[in-house]
């Protein structure tokens, strides 16, 4: 090989390491920094009870919360640490993406809806649970209006001008939860359905519910099992309905960096384990209650075999 030659082969080389370092991000080895330091950083959602909450003095709480701690544990095991400290950072909104990807959390544990829009963004593990858009109302609502959300048109109605369904849901409020799937979901059929409605967003599910028992908002849509966590410990909750209808079927998952296979390899693993221990019945009961034989066969599917 000529000198020409071996310097412009030196040069190459030099140029194709340099681009790979360019293009690999900083979070791309989350399990050799995990390694190294000995520490994970995990956040979580505040306002997403039963998935994730503050608990006393603070604390994070909740179902993903308690996954995600599955995973500390099994992360510990498979690098072989001695310790792994684990670092809770409290997120909310557009923070949690923006977090992954500066690399401030490692995963988000929460009740975010695994979304093609949201993957190009971020990556998720293995869905966490089975879930999608929810509807609550007044117990003193009209029967037709739950009717019609329920089953798709009133039991028995009249027909004076066009469709009773349509007539039951013209000039209504509807509130949907700013900034989740439910809100893109709702403003889609009151556009698709050319409906007289107006969509109004809130910022949590207490400021919904509250519109709701005031009247000024007809329904609340937001995510089905938080709906029912919100509604359960609501000081009115006797005079609350969650209609028993998903409007959306949206998996939910934990996210993660994308690109960072290992770690998502790792996080699936130790979810699968988790799903498939003995205990994890009792475990699910805790934030859930018993599960029916849809979600058992849910949790079977989803955990991925070795």
């Amino acid at each position: 090989m000529s000198r020409r030659n071996g310097r412009w082969t030196v040069i190459a080389v030099s140029v194709l390491t340099a681009t790979a370092a360019i293009s690999t991000p900083a979070w791309a080895q989350t399990l050799d920094r995990v390694r190294t330091n000995s520490a994970l950083k995990l956040g979580y959602d505040a306002d997403a009870r039963p998935f994730s909450f503050n608990a006393e003095q603070g604390k994070p709480d909740g179902y993903a919360v308690a996954l995600c701690n599955k995973i500390a544990d099994s992360l510990r095991a498979q690098l072989n640490l001695s310790k792994l400290d684990v670092e809770w950072v409290s997120l909310s909104g557009d923070a949690k993406t923006q977090a992954i990807e500066s690399g401030a959390a490692d995963l988000v544990c929460g009740a975010e809806p695994v979304t093609l829009t949201r993957r190009q963004q971020v990556s998720f593990s293995i869905p966490i649970f089975p879930s999608g858009t929810g509807a609550l109302l007044s117990a003193s609502s009209p029967l037709a209006l739950r009717e019609v959300l329920q089953y798709g048109e009133p039991s028995s109605r009249p027909v004076w001008r066009g469709s009773p369904a349509r007539t039951i849901l013209e000039h209504k409020t509807f509130s949907s939860i700013a900034g989740t799937t439910s809100e893109g979901w709702l403003t889609d059929r009151i556009k698709t359905f050319q409906l007289s409605a107006t969509a109004t967003p809130v910022n949590s599910y207490q400021q919904g519910i509250e519109r709701v028992l005031d009247g000024s908002s007809a329904v609340l849509f937001g995510d089905m099992p938080i709906l029912m966590d919100a509604a359960a410990r609501s000081d009115n909750s006797g005079n609350l309905i969650v209609l028993q209808r998903h409007f959306t079927y949206e998996p939910l998952g934990l996210e993660l960096a994308r690109g960072d296979e290992d770690f998502r390899l790792a996080v699936d693993r130790a979810l699968s384990q988790a799903y498939a221990a003995q205990d994890f019945r009792t475990f699910f009961t805790t934030w859930f209650g018993p599960p029916d034989e849809a979600t058992v066969t849910f949790f079977r599917q989803t955990a991925l075999p070795e």
